[in-house]
């Protein structure tokens, strides 16, 4: 045993020396640590040490008493449990049918979920509760052109759940689809071939074969719904959630001290189901041994499968496209559910009076993209090909973003830049630095994902050959991986473009964005305004990626390869 010890540690000294000896990789891993630190740990810690420290530096726990004591609080508090449990079982069920009818299903129209799984992405969080407010709502077209409700109310539960359902099932969707094609149909047909009818053979077989999936579908649709501040902003009504209030509490009562007891309630929530996802349901096995299908899957085509199962997908599928058509729409109609004549009223108002967060949003979206893109493969890289000591650390800290409500994060930034040395607050810097501490965990783990499936052994060799850390990462790895850093550059961008929630408290008189915009428009009831606003944001977004898509494809990275 001592031996064993003794080897182990003989082996991590060697390691460290190579490290030490190659001067760019050791600066490379001090700066993405402090880098860490300094933007995820540090404000974390800030938010933390608010919510237990008095005014005179004591320990205390008085503002979480003060907190817990408003029965309103403990009524949000349980209000967001119980909306996060809910909207994560349907958005998981709904995300499983999907997925079912995509990879067991023949039928013509699957493209459209492919469709429907980048919309969410692609535009504003609550777009979708502002196109349900423009058919459901007092001015609504259905409620009231055609339906003839007066003052219907969608506001509340009902109203708030039925639209995280719909914005978040297309997570549940992306996460089993890849599960079950990947599922050897061999075991189905053995089953079959002995008389298990089709029922008996999901529930037998595959049910048990995708469940640890189903559970990380739930978590991370939980983690997504807890975390979501836009939908419950916009269409909420009286049914709080801890997101929303954490920001009412700092910004609209001036409580900051109760703002951050708050977040960290709801910061322990998300990293609770975070450590959950990765750890325990993350590690266990959802396929069969060999991971691959034997051979092509023969898919269902009979009837009675295609209305059960394909009919309800076709029906949600229609209904989400005409909620996102609803919003070019609607920023070409006079009044919204008054009068409907054709104008571009609210394209003028925004040409005239409100380029500036358009303009802010694109310029620092397009800073931080390059920046979040090279930092995530650097991390991935260091993640998957070096061992050092605190690489576990790196790898949970570089990734803990993915678990932080961005009201929360939003809340430690301005309490952690707001004096001297990093006087922050208020400027375009301090946006940027959330846009990438936010966007880069996805970049990671794409690149984490290419960077295993590739022979170290290319890397080793370039090594041996006399090259340094540098010149391999940027000359052998690097294009290895461009997929990925292409992935990790579009959905840096476009996360930007559509964050909300952090950057609602970052956002100042000299710097605006769009997200912010659109809410505001929403909140005094322009929903024509809002309209145009989100069509400029989603039209942004299309034309920067399909630029990069055309660019990349003329470097040679595999555009079919990249990930969402």
């Amino acid at each position: 045993m001592q031996e064993n010890k003794h080897a182990a540690f003989s082996l991590k000294w060697d390691e460290m020396q190579k490290i030490i000896r190659d001067p760019v990789l050791l600066a490379t891993i001090i700066l993405v640590g402090l880098s860490l630190i300094l933007f995820i740990v540090w404000p974390l810690y800030v938010v933390l040490a608010q919510s237990f420290l008095s005014d005179s530096g004591t320990l205390t726990f008085e503002y979480y008493r003060e907190s817990l004591k408003h029965s309103e609080n403990i009524r949000v508090l349980l209000n967001t449990i119980v909306l996060g449990l809910f909207v994560s079982f349907f958005a998981t069920a709904i995300g499983f049918l999907f997925a079912y009818a995509d990879a067991f299903l023949k039928i013509k129209y699957k493209k459209i979920f492919n469709v429907i799984a980048i919309l969410p992405i692609i535009s504003p969080p609550f777009a979708l509760a502002m196109s349900f407010i423009m058919l459901f709502g007092q001015q609504g077209f259905i409620s009231k052109i055609i339906l003839g409700i007066k003052n219907a109310n969608i506001y509340g539960f009902t109203g708030l759940a039925t639209v995280q359902i719909l914005t978040f099932f297309p997570i549940a969707y992306l996460v089993l689809a890849g599960l079950l094609k990947q599922i050897d149909p061999s075991l189905e047909e053995a089953a079959r071939n002995m008389g298990a009818s089709r029922w008996q053979t999901f529930k037998t077989i595959l049910l048990p074969l995708v469940m640890p999936g189903i559970a990380n579908s739930f978590l991370l649709v939980f983690i997504q719904t807890v975390a979501d501040f836009g939908n419950p902003m916009v269409i909420g009504g009286n049914f709080n959630t801890m997101a929303a209030q954490v920001y009412l509490q700092a910004m609209g009562n001036y409580d900051i001290k109760g703002g951050t007891a708050l977040a960290t309630i709801l910061l322990t929530l998300s990293i609770l189901m975070f450590v959950l996802q990765k750890y325990w349901v993350g590690n266990k096995s959802y396929v069969t041994l060999t991971g691959k299908p034997s051979r092509i899957r023969e898919l269902i085509n009979d009837k009675v499968s295609l209305i059960a199962i394909g009919l309800p997908c076709f029906l949600i599928s229609v209904f989400i496209l005409i909620l996102y058509g609803l919003i070019p729409l609607g920023s070409f109609v006079n009044l919204w559910g008054i009068d409907y004549t054709f104008t571009t009223k609210h394209y003028l108002y925004i040409w005239n009076i409100g380029t500036k967060p358009i303009i802010d949003t694109t310029i620092l979206s397009l800073i931080s993209m390059p920046i979040t893109g090279i930092l995530g493969m650097i991390i991935a890289y260091l993640i998957v090909r070096k061992k050092f000591m605190g690489r576990g650390l790196i790898e949970f800290t570089s990734l803990l973003s993915l678990a932080i409500p961005g009201t929360v994060i939003g809340m430690g930034y301005v309490l952690a830049y707001n004096e001297p040395p990093l006087m922050l607050t208020g400027t375009g810097t301090i946006i940027v630095l959330s846009f990438i501490f936010r966007s880069m965990p996805v970049g990671i783990r794409a690149g984490v994902a290419s960077l295993q499936q590739i022979d170290p052994a290319i890397e080793e060799a370039a090594q041996d050959l006399g090259a340094g850390t540098f010149k391999v990462f940027h000359s052998v790895t690097v294009p290895l991986i461009k997929s990925a850093f292409f992935s990790g550059l579009v959905y840096s961008f476009v996360r930007s473009m559509t964050a909300v929630s952090a950057v609602i408290f970052l956002v100042s008189a000299s710097v605006n964005l769009l997200t912010v915009a659109i809410m505001s428009q929403v909140d005094v009831g322009r929903l024509g305004v809002a309209a145009a606003y989100s069509t400029v944001l989603i039209g942004i977004v299309l034309f920067v990626v399909g630029v990069l898509t055309f660019l990349l494809g003329k470097i040679g990275v595999n555009v079919s390869e990249i990930q969402g």
